[in-house]
């Protein structure tokens, strides 16, 4: 059975939103994001294992390297999914914010 990883768990860790961070600036090899961790690097590859099987990552073979870069298409379906709920935080800020003023001149 093949089980299909969550995304929203695996952006849970820290580790994996660092290398999320990393990958979206420059496409890099597992070397070289380890090299930004002061873990093992099996750690890190367990990591990049799971970014890739929720398809945050995506890598290409390049001779004996593989390159790892980020896949913005993914991204756009976590940002799709959390838009809502900054949309409705917003409100509530904006909410606050009149209340906030109106009170100041009552003052």
């Amino acid at each position: 059975m093949n089980l299909r990883r969550d995304v929203f768990q695996a952006i849970a860790d820290p580790t994996r939103r660092s290398i999320l961070m990393l990958v979206a600036a420059q496409s890099m090899t597992a070397g070289a994001i380890a090299s930004n961790f002061d873990t093992a690097r099996p750690t890190v590859s367990k990591h990049l294992q799971i970014l890739t099987e929720c398809e945050l990552l995506r890598s290409e073979q390049n001779g004996r390297e593989i390159i790892y870069h980020l896949n913005p298409n993914k991204m756009k379906e976590i940002a799709d999914f959390i838009e809502p709920f900054r949309q409705m935080w917003d409100d509530r800020f904006n909410k606050l914010e009149s209340v906030m003023k109106a009170y100041q001149k009552g003052n």
